[in-house]
């Protein structure tokens, strides 16, 4: 089919569009990359802009130097590998029942938690459920708090009832497989997809997750990478206002410099805290496209 002089203006228009909106998703991530290595003056000051300035790597070295950003490291770490083991094993076997044409109450079952979706018990009967549990201040608080998503388990849902044939659950039957031998020899082994989307959802809200932190956990030594993050940005700004109320001009004084550090250390942290999860990203990309492109064309 020959192409009008119109389907060629509009395809340099959509170009130029997808260019500006690449560059606006792609530049407060270049953005934290050269604050994070410039001047934690000029940083401080509002200087850099397109290219970084005075190029020093401090910020880093006091990131590495301080114990409490490792230890948040480590633990985000471990809430996150262990918060989405959890989440799999509850959602995938619950995601396959709910599958299931002939599973008696059915409908009542997941009109149950399709419930919880949009009602909830609030902040305050929850932080006392978790009191009386014993839950407040464990190591494992923040890896079993929300550790069943309904929206993720309806996703799963959808993609074993659009994805995987009834028949060949039936010819297992036939051959005398029971229940759970269909669910692991059969369908757990055909969900690489939905298992690398349900990691990826549940990694990405645990890793990022820091206000469960903030609500539940008051030991300094269980704060994850998120919630040492808030602190480190609330005392560089507390640093950076004293020093305009006093009246202190010389940026030489330690006071100053400290404040400026953290506004530097702030790009460094977003930096590294980001790392992980852009690296492990471009490895289930594809998985993930798959996953989210059957549940959503044939739900």
């Amino acid at each position: 089919m020959r192409r009008t002089r119109a389907d060629k203006i509009f395809d340099r228009c959509n170009v130029v569009f997808m260019i500006i909106i690449i560059i606006i998703m792609l530049y407060p991530l270049y953005f934290t990359i050269i604050a994070s290595i410039s001047e934690p003056r000029s940083v401080a000051g509002g200087e850099v802009t397109f290219l970084p300035k005075g190029f020093t790597l401090d910020a880093y070295a006091n990131v590495f130097k301080n114990a409490s950003i490792w230890r948040g490291y480590v633990n985000s770490i471990y809430y996150t590998v262990l918060g989405t083991a959890i989440s799999l094993i509850l959602t995938l076997p619950a995601a396959y029942v709910l599958s299931k044409k002939n599973l008696r109450g059915r409908t009542v079952i997941s009109w149950y938690f399709l419930f919880t979706m949009f009602f909830s018990g609030g902040l305050i009967p929850t932080y006392m459920v978790m009191n009386n549990l014993n839950l407040l201040n464990k190591p494992y608080t923040l890896a079993v708090i929300g550790c069943l998503s309904v929206y993720n388990l309806v996703v799963a849902r959808v993609y074993y009832q659009s994805t995987i044939p009834n028949e060949m659950y039936e010819a297992a039957k036939v051959d005398g497989c029971s229940e759970f031998g269909q669910f692991f020899r059969i369908a757990l082994p055909l969900s690489a997809p939905i298992i690398a989307v349900m990691s990826l959802f549940y990694a990405v809200w645990r890793w990022n997750d820091y206000f469960s932190a903030l609500i539940y956990v008051s030991k300094s030594d269980f704060f994850p990478l998120q919630l040492v993050l808030r602190n480190i940005l609330i005392q560089g700004q507390m640093a950076i206002a004293s020093i305009a109320l006093s009246g202190i001009a010389d940026g030489l004084s330690t006071l100053t410099r400290q404040a400026y550090m953290a506004e530097a250390m702030k790009y460094s942290l977003i930096f590294i805290s980001s790392a992980p999860l852009l690296i492990a990203y471009p490895f289930v990309q594809k998985f993930f496209v798959k996953g989210v492109m059957i549940g959503s064309l044939k739900g």
